[in-house]
């Protein structure tokens, strides 16, 4: 036993290698990323492990593993579960032979996504486990049980940490490591594998069998535990039960879920023995739907009645309050507090020399009247840059775009995705508009790496997650496979060549793809390549911002003139917008 202080990731991966993992795929998302990253450092060869191009991908290469009786784990962020959920639902109805855990990390407060939902409210969907850490350590142990819970009732266990629980940093007690691996075997039988409708119809009343016994396990083993102390309880699940810890009075009784589905008996038994019950839980009211179902006339609070929010995540402040408007505390014991008025805004900006900056400004100045769907990727920032009107999903960007294409709208159509998001769900996209012969223009944006949730590997990098040497991807050959026929490729560090080529396109009609491709800062910075420095030649500048409209964080304005500051990453491109060319290689800036 070692006890460490650990980020949550961190103690999830660790118990990954207790539990004696021997397959393990994801797609990064953030806040789930690091748990692969993390066991792909710690691979030796004794388990496998992939960076799947999309979480559907992941779940179904787990699957089959699983099937094969390894112990299988799959990640994903909560968003990604929607493009997992087809597999996700048919899976409860084959079950598993060895044990498979679907890690999917919810972002209360959506830090950085784009929606709050709820995973659990998949698990009650697909009629599957679902286990709720309270904090670190926790989700350590959750996490190492989850493997012997799927194999004991045949079924995948749905893990839900949320962005504090990953993210946090805490004393987390390990184990040893397990040293000895399954070989897959996968054993023949149609009935359960091949989900034709007869199959379905037995295999659909086998799952519903499983959900009481199910329920009370989750009891027996003690992830759903309650204590009696007065007349009133609060009944909390995740990370707020453990925020409660602090804030909870003592004549107060306290019942805890981590474990889904919610023994219904067990839960009324509970709560009949109270005058008035509270519920506390971030997001969806999961636990409190069920609460009300069992309580008779007992009255509860929650968010049906407005004592608890619905959105966003909760603290031990934010927790204290939902005590006092439902009457279990008389005050807060935190004490107010007043954001500080008038400070500057200080939004998320692109890297000093990223690429996507002057992609974004070349398009721009060619497509001035244009419509500019983009992606989930860091080329989202350009929104600051007034060079993304709409973001919704994984690849939506081209149909979308394909969508207004079709509408009638005269304006041209000019949509950018990532390299690792076309690979993500944007193929089936272009297939389609080049099919159905949409007017528009699709800008794949290629720094080579997955670079927003922590520069993983992908199809187009060249290098597995285990580091293995692989024939990259031809962007080029793929979207001329999917029937584009005019296909370039720019570097965004040539302003001049991007200028001539967006015009070129804007010249033709039908889909036309852009590939402009450079290497992440970020990447090029941790390789220790070095472009060379650039500064502001005081006596040519006139101070017309040319400059500063371009956006860039290197570059700053002081005594009327333009200053180029030490984030510069050496691209150049700044040379070429100065309209009077006081920019140039090399001096002290």
């Amino acid at each position: 036993m070692e006890r460490r202080y650990a980020l949550g990731n961190e103690g999830i991966a660790h118990a990954c290698l207790e539990a004696g993992i021997d397959f393990a795929s994801g797609y990064p998302g953030t806040p789930s990323s690091e748990v692969i990253d993390i066991l792909r450092t710690e691979a030796r060869g004794d388990y496998y492990i992939e960076w799947s191009v999309n979480e559907k991908v992941a779940l179904e290469n787990a699957l089959g593993a699983a099937w094969c009786g390894l112990r299988a784990l799959c990640t994903m962020k909560h968003v990604g579960l929607n493009v997992a959920a087809d597999p996700l639902m048919t899976s409860a109805y084959t079950g598993v032979t060895g044990g498979l855990v679907v890690l999917s990390a919810d972002d209360p407060f959506a830090h950085s996504s784009q929606n709050e939902q709820d995973s659990r409210r998949y698990a009650h969907f697909a009629r599957i486990p679902c286990l709720d850490p309270t904090g670190v350590q926790d989700a350590h142990d959750l996490l190492k049980e989850a493997f012997a819970l799927s194999e004991e009732f045949g079924l995948p266990v749905l893990f839900r940490p949320t962005t504090r629980i990953c993210h946090s940093k805490g004393d987390v007690t390990f184990g040893e490591v397990a040293t000895e691996h399954r070989i897959g075997s996968f054993s023949r039988n149609p009935a359960q594998y091949v989900v034709i409708p007869a199959h379905t119809r037995v295999l659909h009343k086998a799952l519903n069998r499983k959900q009481q016994p199910l329920a009370e396990a989750l009891v027996e083993k003690g992830y759903n535990t309650g204590t009696i102390r007065g007349r009133r309880a609060v009944i909390a699940g995740g990370i707020a039960a453990s925020y409660l810890q602090e804030v909870l009075p003592e004549d107060v009784s306290l019942l805890v879920i981590r474990g889904y589905p919610i023994d219904e008996g067990w839960l009324g038994r509970f709560v009949q023995q109270h005058e008035e019950v509270l519920v506390v839980e971030e997001l969806a009211p999961v636990i409190e739907e069920v609460v009300r179902q069992v309580a008779g006339c007992i009255r509860v609070h929650g968010k049906k009645d407005g004592c608890s929010p619905y959105e966003g995540e909760f603290s031990p402040a934010l927790v204290a309050e939902i005590l006092v408007r439902a009457g279990f505390l008389d005050q807060s014991p935190f004490p107010a507090v007043t954001p500080e008025q008038n400070l500057p805004p200080r939004p998320a900006i692109l890297c000093a020399g990223c690429m996507h900056r002057a992609t974004f400004y070349a398009m721009k100045k060619v497509f001035a009247d244009g419509i500019f769907p983009s992606d989930i990727g860091c080329y989202t920032l350009g929104l600051q840059l007034g060079a993304v009107d709409t973001t919704i999903c994984m690849g939506a960007s081209i149909t979308i775009s394909s969508g207004i294409a079709h509408s009638g709208e005269t304006r041209p159509v000019v949509c950018t995705i990532g390299d690792s998001t076309f690979l993500h769900t944007g193929i089936q996209g272009l297939i389609n508009a080049v099919y159905n012969g949409a007017d528009m223009v699709v800008v794949i944006l290629d720094n080579r790496i997955t670079a927003m949730t922590g520069h993983q590997p992908n199809p187009n990098t060249g290098v597995t997650a285990t580091g293995t040497l692989v024939p990259p991807i031809s962007l080029e050959a793929l979207a001329r496979a999917c029937g584009a026929r005019f296909v370039e490729t720019i570097d965004p560090y040539d302003l001049t060549g991007m200028l001539r080529t967006f015009e070129e396109a804007k010249g033709r009609s039908g889909v036309r793809v852009i590939i402009a491709r450079q290497a992440c800062v970020i990447t090029e910075k941790r390789a220790k390549v070095k472009r060379g420095n650039y500064a502001v030649l005081s006596d040519r500048c006139t101070g017309c911002r040319a400059c500063i409209r371009f956006g860039c964080p290197a570059i700053e304005f002081e005594d009327n003139r333009a200053v180029i500051n030490d984030l510069c990453s050496g691209c150049g491109v700044c040379t070429t917008i100065c309209p009077v060319g006081a920019i140039a290689r090399g001096g002290r800036r």
